[in-house]
């Protein structure tokens, strides 16, 4: 699979060329780019992005209003889109950021194309009351892709992003966005807005159960949807009141039995299949389930990782089986160490069993 990195490439720098001088036929299409394949191989993707949206500014007109008129014109082309986009919203961040009146309708202008909410984020903490006026408007916008740039460009913990800690510290300017997106007829804003929730709820726990219990109470046909996955890293950590408004009971008479894990050890990038049955002791009894890894690290073990596996209802006398293969896999944000890792199956936010699992070199 190549890497995300690649998107901007030579070619994409080309094309994107080819659009500007459609734009602007004075546009230096040659130069551009030249300058803006130069030493590109060397570089990771927002290293890339930031380097031809740098080269853009050597090369389109020095004053923002008429660079911003070029990519204006640009955009009348449909060929205009995707990630050769992304490079000219930087751009209008690094040389509109003295004119926001001029960059930010730009920029959401841009956002059916690649989304913005990098490039907005700068406005928000050097002009918190005029950024948040717009993005206020664009939160009622006829465009889905300009409504969810309202939610996603306010969350607090966006990946890949500068975090807002003014929103951090105090997330009622974004309540009040979402509180107008939560129930959005697009599944792509309603995305947005349940992870700019889940952000919210990982400083502000009860402000944000709070929260979705309001919207369950104003109702909705998508609210459900959208608290469910706001709430999801509270549910995850067993938190009561989140649990309990999702129809979950913490102390919920739930047995665990014949939690089994196969093989005891296995290499690093092996996999081991868990196998348990859940019984109810009362009567019909709604399950949230997950199990958590307790990775070996290089000064003991670290902290749970917990992994979704199934919400069901649990009938009396009937006892259900669950099973799931986990790989124990290398990823970019967690490295595997030889060493006992603990298994354990979460029911409710409650911890019912557990068992070792020896991991070794390949």
């Amino acid at each position: 699979m190549a890497d995300f990195k690649d998107e901007i490439s030579p070619a994409l720098i080309g094309a994107l060329a080819n659009e500007l001088v459609r734009a602007w036929p004075e546009f230096p299409a040659a130069a551009f780019a030249g300058e803006a394949g130069d030493g590109l191989e060397r570089l990771e993707l927002m290293a890339r992005v930031r380097h031809v949206a740098a080269v853009l500014g050597r090369h389109l007109p020095g004053d923002f209003a008429a660079a911003a008129g070029v990519l204006d014109a640009a955009l009348t082309s449909p060929s205009f889109t995707s990630w050769m986009t992304l490079p000219c919203g930087f751009f209008a961040t690094e040389y509109g950021i003295e004119q926001p009146e001029l960059a930010l309708p730009l920029l959401a202008r841009l956002s059916p194309r690649f989304s913005s909410e990098g490039p907005v984020r700068p406005f928000i903490e050097r002009y918190p009351d005029l950024t948040m006026g717009f993005v206020r408007e664009w939160a009622r916008d006829a465009d889905d892709h300009v409504r969810r740039l309202a939610s996603e460009t306010t969350r607090p913990r966006l990946p890949w992003a500068t975090r807002l800690d003014r929103f951090v510290r105090d997330p009622s300017p974004v309540i009040e966005l979402l509180d107008v997106l939560r129930d959005d007829p697009s599944e792509y804003v309603r995305r947005s807005v349940a992870n700019n929730l889940n952000d919210i709820s990982k400083d502000h726990p009860e402000l944000a159960v709070a929260t979705a219990r309001g919207w369950l109470n104003a109702g909705g046909e998508h609210v459900q949807e959208a608290v469910r996955h706001g709430l999801r890293t509270l549910v995850k950590k067993g938190d009561p009141d989140a649990l309990a408004l999702l129809g979950y009971e913490r102390s919920a008479p739930v047995r665990l039995d014949e939690f089994v894990v196969t093989p005891p050890q296995v290499a690093i990038g092996g996999e081991v299949a868990l196998s348990f049955t859940l019984v109810a002791e009362g009567g019909p009894t709604p399950v949230v389930v997950d199990y958590l890894v307790y990775h070996a690290g290089a000064r003991g073990a670290r902290g749970a990782k917990v992994f979704k596996l199934t919400t069901r209802t649990l009938e009396p006398g009937k006892p259900q089986r669950i099973r799931r293969r986990h790989v124990f896999r290398e990823v970019t944000v967690r490295r595997l160490y030889p060493g006992s890792h603990r298994i354990e199956v979460q029911v409710n936010g409650r911890v019912l069993g557990g068992a070792d699992v020896e991991l070794v070199e390949p």
